[in-house]
């Protein structure tokens, strides 16, 4: 969208105000998407403002209540309901217009929006990163390994263990008997 020229810049008046109806109905996406913010925003505000009406209102438990009172309450909460699902109806055309509006647009991946310096020792920082990362891998490796081996040997002492308990045990036993 360009930005209408100014007044008395060697154009006719009639020019000027028929290039600011043609921008007023060129919305650009970001204006739409600032108006949607708006809308949400009043929706959220009209729905807390529901919630404060639905919890002042008083239960009809037997509880004689004004019927002014209660009609002023219930007009109030019907007009705050029609005026959200407008909201809503508001909403759902910004949403359209939008999804319209970048139909052609093709998805940029996220991380060629974040912008960053690229410098000449960032080819030597990749390699860096893909060494740290292999030698990592190698010593997680052998860190399995190792605790592999040792698993293997607490289990060889444990069996061992064992077998010293009952040759005790049965040593006990024999001196027992013989006594």
């Amino acid at each position: 969208m360009s930005t209408p020229p100014l007044a008395g810049a060697g154009m006719p008046p009639g020019a000027f105000s028929g290039t600011q109806a043609q921008a007023a109905r060129e919305v650009n996406t970001a204006s739409l998407c600032r108006i949607g913010q708006e809308t949400v925003q009043d929706i959220v505000f009209r729905t807390m403002e529901i919630f404060q009406l639905l919890r002042n209102m008083q239960l009809p438990n037997g509880v004689t209540y004004h019927t002014a009172t209660y009609q002023d309450r219930l007009a109030k909460l019907q007009e705050h309901l029609r005026q959200l699902s407008i909201l809503f109806r508001k909403l759902r055309l910004v949403y359209d217009k939008c999804n319209e509006n970048c139909a052609g647009l093709d998805p940029v991946p996220i991380e060629q929006l974040i912008p960053y310096v690229e410098e000449d020792g960032s080819k030597h920082d990749d390699r860096g990163v893909a060494s740290q990362l292999r030698f990592a891998s190698e010593e997680r490796r052998e860190i399995m390994e190792v605790n592999k081996k040792l698993k293997q040997k607490n289990q060889q002492l444990k069996q061992i263990m064992d077998q010293l308990r009952n040759l005790i045990w049965d040593i006990n036993a024999m001196l027992a008997m013989r006594n």
